[in-house]
């Protein structure tokens, strides 16, 4: 449809975080079970979003600008809810209607980080070896002249949500602070650096007061365990490992989308009895934990927290609740 249009069109484009998985077109003689083994391989390699739709883009039709480019000369307008911290626009959605900021040597740079460069399928080497060598054209950049008809907005990101949580919390009494939108990394590294911060900020509270963190972003697992989870999980199963026995504070850690990996609960909440309750019925933490099997975890302790598909998505939130 958009290769049919004119200069005197105007397409509304709507794009969501999830876009890179929703809007699926493999670039010529790449095959989608090519895609998803090559998305799949960089997942459990615990490769990072940007990290992730750099390779993306750069084995598709229609990410990194390539949607844009089919489109001209008609005009566009992006509608943006963005899952991505910093908020970079070639990176949400992987990009579709963006100028695209890597290039093919990027994406190889990508995978060999991670050593995946005997894993990949052979269509997925062979367009990123052409690309490098300029025999594949490269996704549209900065001065491609599309670019002069496209608008891209962004109308939702995690900074919103972060100060509406905070405004919620001061209604309910709490101090609240917004520490980071750009909370990313391993969940279990996160968890642990949350954990500290929290019970500081717990030992100098004055008796009668009750004080709130606040943090989004989007961390990362690396996938040793065959276990069922998600970042969310995970990152809640340390976090009330750290604060075992330590009463006043309560975790919630959740993905604004209503989903945390291939699972149907959102996130996780704790406290400090979580994971003492869980041993006292025979539920070992650290045995899940290095599973990576979080979700199992807090499907048996009740405290997986579900909401269903929220329909947006706007990175995770993390929220501690802490009274004295």
């Amino acid at each position: 449809m958009l290769k049919e249009l004119d200069n005197n069109t105007l397409v509304i484009c709507l794009i969501s975080g999830g876009g890179s998985a929703l809007l699926v077109a493999p670039y010529r003689g790449i095959s989608l079970a090519d895609k998803q083994e090559v998305t799949g391989l960089l997942l459990k390699a615990g490769a990072d979003i940007c990290e992730l739709n750099t390779v993306r883009k750069h084995i598709s039709a229609v990410k990194g600008g390539r949607l844009a480019e089919a489109a001209q000369p008609a005009s566009i307008i992006s509608l943006i809810l963005s899952d991505v911290i910093g908020d970079r626009l070639d990176m949400i959605a992987s990009g579709p209607t963006a100028p695209d900021k890597t290039s093919y040597s990027d994406a190889y740079n990508v995978i060999r980080k991670f050593r995946l460069e005997d894993s990949l399928p052979a269509s997925v080497a062979e367009i990123i070896g052409k690309g490098m060598c300029g025999l594949v054209p490269e996704t549209p950049k900065d001065d491609n002249l599309i670019f002069q008809s496209v608008r891209n907005i962004i109308i939702g990101s995690n900074k919103i949500a972060t100060d509406a949580a905070k405004k919620a919390a001061e209604l309910l009494g709490y101090s609240a602070t917004v520490i980071s939108n750009e909370v990313s990394g391993e969940a279990s590294i996160v968890a642990g650096e949350l954990a500290r911060k929290s019970i500081a900020l717990k030992k100098a509270l004055n008796s009668g007061d009750k004080a709130c963190l606040i943090a989004g972003g989007e961390t990362t697992v690396t996938v040793g365990g065959t276990g069922k989870g998600g970042r969310n999980t995970e990152l809640a199963l340390v976090f009330g490992m750290e604060i075992k026995g330590l009463p006043g504070i309560t975790f919630l850690s959740a993905g604004t989308d209503g989903t945390d990996g291939a699972t149907d609960a959102a996130g996780a909440v704790v406290d400090d009895q979580t994971v003492a309750k869980a041993a006292e019925a025979g539920i070992d933490a650290w045995e899940h934990l290095k599973n990576n099997d979080s979700y199992t975890f807090f499907s048996k302790t009740g405290d997986l927290f579900i909401t269903g598909p929220t329909g947006t998505n706007v990175m995770d939130l993390q929220i501690v609740l802490m009274d004295n």
